[in-house]
């Protein structure tokens, strides 16, 4: 099953880096859609199909854990799984993140961090390509 993701990073050339990444790991990819900052995120959110969410967390406009806490609090979008891909070090940050059952993963990352990480949180399967 191919899923539909969204990338939440206001440079775009992380969000090229995140998609180039998930493609080498061989993840089975449909729609791929970007957003800038948190409040694109949620506009993308409201009008198309997402199955995961992978968002840095310091963005102008609104950052990502905003963003975060606006689709768990929408009937919508409060169960589509989100892993944080960022260069944040604060443990408590970090902590809090995953109180709300958000994946973190530490820029840099490798195909493998990223492949193992979707895998897991959305029980999809690796393509035979």
């Amino acid at each position: 099953m191919a899923i539909n993701i969204l990338i939440v990073d206001d440079s775009a050339v992380m969000r090229s880096i995140i998609l180039k990444t998930m493609r080498m790991a061989g993840l089975p990819l449909e729609e791929i859609y970007q957003a800038a900052n948190g409040q694109e995120g949620l506009d993308v959110l409201n009008r198309h199909w997402i199955d995961l969410v992978i968002a840095d967390i310091n963005m102008p406009v609104m950052n990502g854990e905003e963003m975060i806490d606006r689709m768990q609090e929408n009937s919508d979008t409060k169960e589509i799984p989100i892993i944080v891909v960022s260069t944040e070090g604060s443990k408590t940050r970090i902590e809090r993140l995953q109180h709300k059952g958000v994946r973190f993963i530490h820029k840099p990352f490798s195909p493998e961090i990223i492949r193992d990480t979707v895998t897991d949180i959305t029980g999809i399967g690796v393509s035979d390509e």
